[in-house]
């Protein structure tokens, strides 16, 4: 049975709390290049947020305007442990830009 167009449509997610959206940050060389160079934070996020949901969220925890935002879905990772095969479990991950002059101070 096929399932409707208005079935698969995204459900918004209003009720979403700002601290559940934003898991954690995504610390790399790479992610501190962007800090120090472009005022650009890498953040985890959860798999159902959209662009508006970070947007509010990151403004909403830290008190900053949010000039852009870029989303990667990663994909899972097969991995070994001896015998035993398994995923490291796909994850999302939030590029956000920030306005010129705003900054968080925690991750700099």
């Amino acid at each position: 049975m096929k399932r409707s167009v208005l079935a698969r449509r995204r459900i918004p997610h209003a009720t979403l709390e700002p601290f559940r959206v934003v898991r954690a940050p995504h610390v790399s060389e790479k992610t501190t290049d962007l800090i120090q160079n472009h005022n650009t934070y890498v953040f985890k996020v959860i798999r159902e947020a959209s662009k508006t949901d970070i947007r509010e969220a990151v403004s909403h925890i830290w008190n900053v305007r949010v000039e852009a935002i870029r989303i990667v879905n990663v994909k899972a990772k097969a991995k070994r442990m001896g015998r035993i095969a398994g995923f490291a479990p796909a994850w999302k991950k939030a590029i956000v830009k920030l306005a010129k002059g705003d900054g968080i101070e925690v991750l700099r």
